[in-house]
């Protein structure tokens, strides 16, 4: 059955193949893109079912009456897919404050921003299911990221929180956590803090020397990326967390166990701060 999508962020990379992907398998979709130039591109995908609408996420009087006007053209919002982003690389040191409260407005604020105007027309409607797009960053981490990975743990614990609270409602949400893909993340979508503390070279670097080679060379492919959100889309049951690549999949396992070592290592001293008396706990 033919849905309306909104994907934000289709003028490249992810947006744009999970787009295409809808597109072809019949549904209608509205994009959000930042220039005129990329809205007659997306509009040219197909003349009928694709509109593109221009939005900064960082502007967040615009994310409402831009979800409506999405609702007009095409009809009620049936599936998001919030994709819209990008990413600061730099130590944390080095790192001006500056970046990370823009990275937080785009990827935390304005998410949760376009989040919230199309969740009540899903709740009423009862259906409806919504894709965040964050990153194996979000599930683990790596040198020279924390402020990008700050923003998209945030973004799984968000997620995954109201996942809890819609599912009576029929809405099911999804984290999509993609690990390397070919894609213009390393590129032109990764802001690269300035370098000034020699202490850092010999860790950081090489670090960002193989991300700027990344940029387009991942391993992971966008298009294949699609049809994994449509066969999603389709499940019987959907996943609250999806990881998408082999590289993914390794890291985040990877990563996961180091903090289960941490639990198990720390057991004892984590029990030892009960109060003898008892007490309430958060959940049975």
């Amino acid at each position: 059955m033919s849905k309306t999508f909104l994907v934000t962020g289709v003028s490249t990379g992810l947006g744009l193949a999970i787009a295409r992907r809808a597109l072809a398998a019949g549904h209608r979709v509205a994009g959000t893109v930042r220039t005129e130039q990329h809205a007659a591109a997306f509009q040219a995908l197909d003349a009928e079912r694709a509109r593109a609408f221009l939005l900064d996420l960082t502007d967040e009087d615009r994310i409402e009456p831009t979800v409506r006007a999405a609702e007009v053209a095409l009809g009620p919002i049936e599936v998001l897919v919030a994709n819209a982003g990008y990413g600061v690389e730099g130590t944390f040191e080095e790192s001006p404050m500056a970046d990370l409260r823009r990275q937080f407005e785009v990827n935390v604020f304005g998410t949760v921003a376009t989040m919230k105007a199309v969740l009540p027309g899903m709740r009423e409607r009862r259906g409806g299911h919504i894709f965040v797009i964050t990153s194996m960053g979000g599930m683990t981490t790596f040198p020279g990221l924390s402020f990008y990975e700050g923003s998209k743990h945030a973004m799984e614990g968000i997620t995954e929180g109201l996942a809890q609270e819609v599912a009576q409602f029929g809405v099911r949400v999804t984290a999509v956590a993609p690990g390397a893909f070919a894609t213009d993340w390393a590129g032109r979508s990764l802001a690269r803090a300035p370098r000034g503390i020699p202490d850092y070279d010999e860790l950081f670097d090489p670090i960002r020397a193989r991300r700027q080679a990344l940029a387009g060379q991942g391993i992971g492919d966008p298009d294949r990326a699609g049809q994994a959100i449509l066969t999603v889309l389709d499940a019987e049951t959907a996943p609250v967390h999806l990881l998408l690549g082999s590289d993914a999949l390794r890291l985040v396992a990877a990563g996961r166990q180091r903090v289960q070592d941490d639990i198990d290592t720390w057991q004892d001293l984590s029990l030892s701060t009960d109060s003898p008396k008892g007490g309430v706990t958060v959940s049975s």
